[in-house]
């Protein structure tokens, strides 16, 4: 691979800088050009020299991270470097350029993204069709439809989707309480609410508007965790019982300090058809909570 190699930079007044290019046996076909020597015999040859080194700060991280570039494909980089930087005023050129952006972010960000928002839909999205679709739109091509009419197609199936995956999450989540509620240990009340004893506690009951001090981690039936207070320092948080969710307030009010409970709280008691952070609508919510004071 041609490399440049920095024999020596000093950036002083008048300090000289040779770059040669390195000699490479390997196959010249589709590498970069080779650089002339450059020499620099000033401050202002240094601090340009110096400043166009210094902008390419995190470049590498980037490439790699948006384009999977890595090592062994700088002379590509290179040559599309050299071809951009020579073009800039070629306007067909800018927008073959442009082409390629919009076609690498169309097939590795959009595609995907309309994927998961089509999750749950009984159709498939063919990667090919979408492409196709995309390119005749470009090109006004409307032979099966007008870019509205696609639109409003598009929006139709994805709100079938979306519709009928919050159906079946919520019928999940209330399947799981009903079945959970026939476990060893554990206990419904009439609200819904449903809670196991883990330690029990033998101190006095809060009240609403008592200040209590807990420990707790939360999570969704999957198991995905969207809050603990062990993973904070303190690891307690304090508020009244009032202040938080019902399916909390009646468990607050109803463990005695020191207790350690496992709480499944039905979605009518926690954030219901609210998007709630990390925690989607209609949600069983599975606590452990110990009351600390």
């Amino acid at each position: 691979m041609k490399r440049i190699i920095i024999i020596a930079l000093a950036l002083v007044a008048g300090a000289v800088v040779t770059v040669c290019p390195a000699k490479d046996k390997k196959n010249k076909k589709n590498l970069p050009a080779v650089q002339a020597p450059v020499t620099l015999t000033n401050a202002s040859d240094s601090l340009s020299y110096a400043a166009g080194m210094a902008a390419t700060k995190g470049l590498k991280d980037y490439l790699k991270r948006l384009y999977g570039v890595d090592s062994t494909m700088t002379d590509d980089v290179l040559r599309g470097f050299d071809e951009a930087t020579r073009r800039t005023d070629d306007a067909s050129y800018k927008a073959f350029l442009g082409g390629e952006q919009i076609g690498l972010q169309a097939k590795e960000q959009v595609i995907e993204g309309l994927r998961k928002e089509l999750k749950g839909s009984k159709e498939n999205l063919s990667e090919e069709l979408f492409l196709r679709g995309f390119r005749d739109a470009i090109a006004d091509d409307h032979t099966h439809f007008a870019n509205s009419e696609a639109e409003q197609y598009t929006d139709k199936k994805i709100f079938a989707a979306k519709d009928a995956a919050k159906r079946k999450y919520k019928e999940d989540n209330a399947l799981w309480l009903k079945e959970n509620a026939v476990k060893e240990g554990v206990v419904t009340t009439p609200s819904g609410l449903q809670y196991k004893v883990l330690t029990k506690g033998e101190g006095t009951v809060p009240k609403s508007d008592e200040q209590v001090t807990v420990k707790y981690e939360g999570r969704l039936i999957d198991g995905t965790v969207f809050d603990s207070s062990y993973k904070r320092n303190p690891q307690t948080s304090d508020f009244k019982p009032s202040q938080v969710i019902k399916g909390w307030t009646e468990a607050l009010t109803t463990m005695p300090r020191g207790s350690k409970w496992e709480l499944y709280i039905p979605q009518e008691l926690g954030y219901g058809s609210r998007q709630a952070g990390k925690i989607p609508p209609y949600s069983t919510l599975i606590f452990v909570v110990e009351l600390v004071k």
